[in-house]
């Protein structure tokens, strides 16, 4: 199966998707979403632009109604004018007759298997009959199977988008809200495409917690294989926010991912305006794919037992040993005690029990550590092991990019005991806080507030943007809290499950506040917000309204 000891890309069936393919032997693919409104013609049309201008292979829009999917005729006919051939992508949630007209008007219609048939999550009906199991899934075909014949009658492309807060109350009777749900929730439509010998399909897992995404994309690549299939992958991290903590975000989940072989077109969602992010998807792509012919990794013959990370000692003397150090912050320099090794020289035989600071000039970084310390540990060492990676970059985004996709994968997998940036265009502060940064999306270690923010679409009842500056000014030395920043109900709730407080758009002007999952202040004036969301954080009782029930 794929690991990311030596870099080969999943062979995968091509999908047509207008006039280019995703998988097969085509690049990986860069798109992103509008954020302006699907009936503002014009706003659709100029958005779209620059986003092929930036790079951007295909361009996504939300259609809420039909309406709005009727109107993607004209999107599509405005772009044409323009001279811009860009693939146009529906994005659908709760209305298959949305579906249904998109087919007509797009190249590409996602769907939710969470909600295209299933009723939005009621949390109510918590067991299945293995009878209403099936009838439930027979629901499925009745629309499913017409919604392909019309696809096929278009040259209509699908992508199956499930999302990690959107999952069908079938699905959580019977999975819970595991990976192993999120990827039962693809297998149940893909199964009726291979019987329906319906193939321009793209499927996508996300999820904003960055551990959850890779391992549920991972498992579905998995069973996918078990099970025959060979369909193209759409990688993305959602709601990962803004600035420097989206940008790791990304570069960790889809850097990793790619790492593996596994994706084929991918989306970096950022709460900025969309054509920023194309050059940080194209950075990740490039950068994963540059270690294409990289030095052979010797890939051990008995894979350590566990992670990694299990088998070392903590680092004597610091009191933060229990999760990963980052050299520069926790420890100012090396100790000349500390041995610093290269992956090229092999596995040494050391005698004590001192850390050991391990580099690799192999262009396939992460394999070449991952190997070295599985290789390390089956000798029988418990040294700690600090994992060193070195740049000459002097953009800042490319060394955000770089070191997340080197270090995360490992991160992920549990390789290494502290991490350690150098390059020497940028000073120890910007480069502690890169280190500290990838530990925080990995959730290996909380040192600052997260935001889980979504990068706004045509449903955002706000200024999105804006609203995240302004949460954050708010709420920035709340250290440890994990805070949901979301433009609509329409994922918004479930996708911000892992937040100990919502802040969601209900209406125009108008705000719903949660904590954790339950709805406890319900349509509050846009203005008095973010004030009524510090009262929230600070009362220690906030118990659910129980008048504010659902969304």
């Amino acid at each position: 199966m794929h690991s990311f000891y030596n870099y080969k890309r999943r062979t995968t069936n091509p999908a047509k998707v207008g006039n280019i393919y995703i998988g097969g032997n085509s690049p990986v693919r860069i798109q992103s979403m509008t954020n302006t409104s699907t009936m503002d013609t014009a706003g659709s049309v100029a958005q779209a632009i620059r986003i092929a201008e930036a790079g951007g292979e295909m361009v996504r829009l939300t259609t809420q109604g039909v309406r709005e999917a009727g109107n993607m005729a004209d999107v599509r006919k405005g772009l044409d004018d323009a001279g811009c051939n860009v693939p146009l992508v529906a994005d659908v949630h709760f209305n298959p007759n949305a579906a249904f007209k998109a087919v007509e008007t797009c190249e590409k219609v996602r769907i939710n298997p969470g909600n295209f048939v299933d009723p939005a999550r009621t949390f109510k009906k918590l067991e299945f009959t293995v009878e209403e199991y099936a009838e439930e899934l027979n629901k499925i075909k009745e629309t499913f199977v017409p919604f392909l014949k019309k696809c096929r009658e278009y040259n209509t492309a699908i992508r199956l988008g499930v999302n990690h807060g959107s999952l069908s109350d079938r699905i959580m009777s019977r999975y819970g809200d595991t990976p192993a749900g999120m990827v039962e929730s693809a297998l149940e439509y893909l199964r009726i495409c291979r019987e329906e010998n319906f193939d321009d399909v793209v499927i996508s897992i996300k999820s904003s917690n960055v551990g959850v995404m890779v391992e549920t994309v991972e498992l579905l690549a998995r069973k996918m294989e078990e099970e025959g299939m060979a369909y193209p992958l759409h990688l993305g991290v959602t709601e990962a926010g803004d600035g420097e903590d989206g940008r790791i975000k990304s570069a960790v989940g889809i850097g990793t991912l790619l790492g593996e072989g596994l994706g084929d077109t991918i989306r970096v969602s950022l709460t900025e305006d969309p054509e920023k992010e194309i050059p940080v998807a194209r950075k990740i792509r490039d950068y994963i794919i540059s270690r294409e012919g990289h030095k052979k990794i010797e890939e051990p013959s008995v894979p350590f037992p566990g992670k990694p990370r299990d088998f070392s000692n903590p680092i004597t003397g610091l009191e933060r040993s229990q999760y990963p150090v980052v050299i520069g912050y926790d420890i100012g320099r090396i100790p000349d005690c500390w041995h610093l090794l290269s992956t090229d020289n092999g596995v040494p035989d050391i005698n004590d029990e001192e850390p050991v600071v391990i580099e690799t000039t192999n262009s396939n970084i992460p394999g070449a550590i991952a190997s070295w310390i599985d290789r390390f540990a089956a000798a029988g060492h418990k040294n700690p092991v600090i994992v060193k990676v070195s740049y000459n970059d002097t953009d800042l985004e490319d060394l955000q990019v770089k070191a997340s996709a080197d270090l995360g994968p490992l991160l992920l997998k549990g390789y290494g005991s502290g991490i350690m940036i150098e390059d020497p265009a940028f000073n120890t502060e910007t480069l502690i806080s890169i280190g500290l940064g990838i530990l925080q999306a990995t959730r290996l270690r909380i040192s600052k507030t997260e935001y889980i923010a979504c990068p706004s679409c045509g449903r955002t009842l706000f200024d999105l943007q804006k609203t995240l500056k302004d949460v954050k000014e708010a709420t920035s030395g709340l250290k440890g809290l994990k805070i949901g920043v979301m433009g609509c109900i329409v994922n918004g709730p479930g996708e911000m499950a892992d937040a100990d407080f919502g802040y969601v758009g209900a209406g125009p002007g108008k705000i719903s506040l949660y904590k954790g999952k339950e709805l406890v202040k319900r349509n509050i004036p846009a203005e008095n917000a973010i004030e009524e969301l510090l009262k929230l954080i600070d009362s220690e009782e906030s118990q659910p309204n129980p008048d504010c029930k659902g969304r």
